[in-house]
């Protein structure tokens, strides 16, 4: 059986940036063993697989890989999902959509389409989950698996830790931006530091020439994926964090992560945060997408 598939380049307004993503469409038939080998055929940070909605209301079912496992969120794959979804729909006769939910393994994820002269260029989702707080880990072991010193590591305002908003990673603040280039994973220390905390990645960050502005680098040796040019699941429960420590009960706050700058596939995320209470209650990650390929592969029904 033939299948559909196309690609994007994610967070970026230009072809060759940004975070590559591949989109398989209409993947009902298709079992888990052959998503997964799919997702190692294209070898990108996620591969995404449509599938029809079990709620009729809801727009589809979407299900997550990278090259080595099936993850229940993930911030590149809805943006791209979308903007390959709705384009593909409007192309086939469908009325032009302002909003999609995705049922994905970590909940629900509502998307706002973003759109450029009646086309979709882009997407905003809400995170599936509110933040939650993990194990810390030394400055001395996070240092260790970014091939940094213990002083390039600050912890003024949180410790290295384990954060999700729907999927975990370990994030941590490097003192300066020369540091945050200089760090490359260290896989041994990886195997030895991460597994024991409930993750397999390190997001790390320094701030850039505001408050809200951030650049970022993200690593996941033991996934296969050496480095991520653009990881909006961990944008957002970085900004959440960050959010959460103003001492402001009530705000809205807008955000600018910069990444994949080192690896040359320079990309921008925008975030949103809304805190009420105290508390911060929804995470917003957005950006564009733009189509690279498009084409088909032979496969049968499992």
């Amino acid at each position: 059986m033939q299948r559909r598939y196309v690609t994007v380049d994610v967070f970026t307004d230009r072809i060759f940036g940004g975070n590559p993503l591949a989109v398989v469409l209409e993947a009902q038939g298709l079992n888990t063993m052959q998503m997964q080998a799919i997702a190692a055929e294209f070898n990108y940070a996620e591969t995404t697989f449509v599938l029809p909605p079990r709620v009729p209301d809801h727009s589809a079912r979407v299900r997550i890989f990278t090259p080595r496992t099936e993850v229940p969120f993930a911030g590149h794959p809805n943006v791209g999902t979308a903007v390959v979804f709705a384009r593909q729909r409007e192309a086939q006769g469908g009325s032009p959509l302002d909003r999609l939910v995705f049922e994905e393994a970590a909940g629900l994820v509502p998307i706002r389409l973003i759109r450029e002269r009646d086309t979709v260029v882009g997407a905003e989702f809400t995170a599936p989950e509110r933040l939650t707080l993990g194990s810390h880990v030394s400055a001395a072991d996070i240092a260790e698996c970014l091939s940094l010193a213990a002083a390039d590591i600050s912890l003024a305002n949180h410790p290295p830790q384990v954060l999700s908003v729907g999927l975990p990673f370990l994030v941590a603040e490097t003192t300066t931006r020369d540091a945050l280039r200089r760090a490359k994973p260290d896989a041994l220390t990886h195997e030895r530091v991460l597994p024991p905390i409930g993750t397999d990645a390190i997001y790390c960050y320094c701030p850039g020439a505001t408050s809200q502005e951030l650049y970022a680098r993200m690593f996941s040796p033991l996934d296969g994926i050496v480095e991520d040019p653009a990881t909006g699941s961990a944008a957002a429960a970085t900004i959440a964090l960050l959010a959460a420590q103003r001492p402001e009960h009530d705000l809205e706050m807008s955000w600018r992560i910069h990444q994949g700058v080192e690896m040359g596939r320079r990309s921008l995320i925008s975030g949103r945060t809304e805190k009420r209470n105290g508390a911060v209650t929804f995470v917003h990650i957005g950006g564009f997408a733009v189509q690279v390929m498009s084409g088909l592969f032979d496969l049968p029904e499992a």
